[in-house]
């Protein structure tokens, strides 16, 4: 069973430097709880030790006095250190990342229900899918609101849908399925990050969409 409810991942941002000029993790991570949302995702692959791991602490002190969801990509310990969860892909070890979270929130991306299935038999707590492609990870594969569609009625677990959405689209893709939406350039490229979530968590939590 997940250990989150679908709605604490309704607006799921995921940092990445380099997007705007003096726009790194932290500044993006404050951002986006400034402006509402409802969990937060740190990826900073190639990020020196030392470095990450001063960010996450960061990071995670402010999520649990916003009281948001925190996670780290890929890093499970850096992620267990900092007390976050940590989000995983299909080439990592899911089952060694539940070991090592515990109790922690564990996300898992995937492509396909067989995928789904055997994140659900893994003890993920949520699982990712790229609906379209995004040139902030050009390597996940694009599977469309139809794999969407797929995957969320495939398992029992809250889909977190990310690739190219940003507030114009938001709705279409929860009416897919997805329990939240995850972004990267929508907040972190965006001229004003606070403004942008708060339009986002505004599209997202209409009182006609109920929990997911």
């Amino acid at each position: 069973m997940t250990r989150l409810r679908p709605r604490s991942l309704r607006v799921y941002v995921v940092t990445s430097s380099g997007l705007a000029p003096g726009r790194g993790h932290r500044v993006v991570a404050r951002a986006a709880l400034d402006g509402g949302a409802s969990a937060i995702q740190l990826r900073a692959p190639g990020m020196p030790e030392d470095e990450l791991l001063a960010t996450a602490e960061e990071i995670a002190t402010w999520c649990r006095r916003a009281e948001v969801v925190f996670v780290v990509n890929d890093r499970v310990d850096v992620a267990a250190e900092v007390g976050a969860g940590a989000h995983v892909g299909q080439g990592d070890d899911p089952m060694r990342a539940r070991a090592v979270l515990g109790d922690l929130p564990l996300g898992i991306s995937v492509s396909t229900p067989e995928e789904a299935a055997a994140a659900e038999r893994a003890g993920a707590d949520y699982l990712g899918l790229t609906v379209w492609a995004t040139p902030t990870k050009p390597e996940a594969e694009a599977m469309g609101l139809e794999g969407l569609r797929a995957v969320a009625g495939s398992v029992s677990l809250p889909v977190v849908a990310i690739g190219g959405i940003d507030a114009t689209n938001a709705q279409a893709v929860l009416d897919a399925g997805a329990a939240g939406v995850a972004v990267v350039s929508a907040i972190g490229a965006a001229p004003d990050p606070v403004a942008a979530t708060r339009e986002l968590v505004a599209m997202v939590t209409d009182d006609r969409v109920g929990e997911r």
